[in-house]
C-alpha cells in the first residue's frame, strides 16, 4: 500500500480520537464529560476514550452544515484534530537524514506544507466517519510511561474490522500527541518517509515541499474506504 493511499485511511481514522477545545464548544453544544488533554494523571486510553466522545459530538453537531458546504470542516480540523497531532515531530522521522540537512527555513516550510496536506486530507475525511465504526481496544503497555500505543479496532464500510494502531508521546507539558498510525501493522510514518525520502534524494527537498504546497497529498478519502 503507498504512502498517500495509506494516509488517506488513516485520516479516516485518526479523526475519531481528537477533541474540541474550550473555544469550540459553543459551536457544537453540550459535549460528553472528557478526561482534558493536558491533564498529567489522564493516561492514554483515557485520553482517546475521552477526547472521542467529545469529536463525535463535534461531528454530530455540525453535521448538516458539513454536508450543505464541506469546506467548513476545515476550520474544525484546524482548531480540534490538528493541535493534537505532533507533526512537527512526524516530520522529523518522515524526512529523517533530510530533516537533519535541512535549514531551519525547509524545515518550517516543510512543517507548514505538511500541515496544510493533512488538513485538507482529513477534512475530505470527516464528513461521513461515525462513532459506530469505531471500538477502543483494552490497553496493553505502561499507561506511566512516556510513549505509548493505544489500540483500536474500525469498521470499513464494507463491514471488514481493521486493526489500527495510534502511537502517542507525552509532550513536556504532559498531553498526550499522536505522531503515527500503524494500520495492519503498516506505519504511515515509514511509508512517507520511503516516499518521499526516495523523491527528496532525486529531486532535492526543495521540490518535495513546493509540491505539497502546490498539490498537497493529491490522493482522495475515497481511495481509502
Amino acid at each position: 500500500m503507498r504512502a498517500g493511499r495509506l494516509v488517506v485511511y488513516a485520516s479516516l481514522l485518526i479523526v475519531s480520537v481528537y477533541g474540541v477545545p474550550a473555544s469550540v464548544m459553543p459551536l457544537i453544544g453540550s459535549a460528553s464529560a472528557a478526561p482534558q488533554p493536558g491533564n498529567a494523571v489522564v493516561g492514554p486510553q483515557e485520553f482517546m476514550d475521552g477526547i472521542s466522545k467529545r469529536m463525535f459530538a463535534a461531528l454530530d453537531g455540525n453535521r448538516a452544515a458539513i454536508t450543505k458546504d464541506p469546506q467548513k470542516v476545515y476550520p474544525l480540523v484546524d482548531q480540534i484534530l490538528l493541535p493534537h497531532f505532533d507533526i512537527e515531530y512526524a516530520s522529523q522521522l518522515v524526512l529523517a537524514q533530510h530533516w537533519r540537512d535541512a535549514s531551519p527555513d525547509q524545515r518550517k516550510r516543510f512543517i507548514d506544507a505538511f500541515y496544510k496536506a493533512l488538513l485538507h486530507t482529513y477534512g475530505n475525511a470527516l464528513t461521513d466517519f461515525t462513532a459506530d465504526r469505531l471500538k477502543i481496544l483494552p490497553f496493553r503497555g505502561d499507561a506511566t510511561a512516556n510513549r505509548a500505543t493505544v489500540r483500536t479496532e474500525v469498521t470499513r464500510s464494507s463491514g471488514a474490522l481493521v486493526p489500527v494502531d495510534y502511537v502517542m508521546r507525552k509532550t513536556d507539558t504532559g498531553e498526550w500527541k499522536a505522531f503515527d498510525v500503524v494500520i495492519e501493522g503498516i506505519s504511515y510514518v515509514r511509508n512517507y518517509r520511503t516516499d518521499l525520502g526516495a523523491e527528496a534524494d532525486q529531486r532535492g527537498l526543495d521540490a518535495v515541499i513546493l509540491r505539497l504546497e502546490r498539490e498537497g497529498l493529491k490522493i482522495k478519502a475515497s481511495d481509502a474506504r
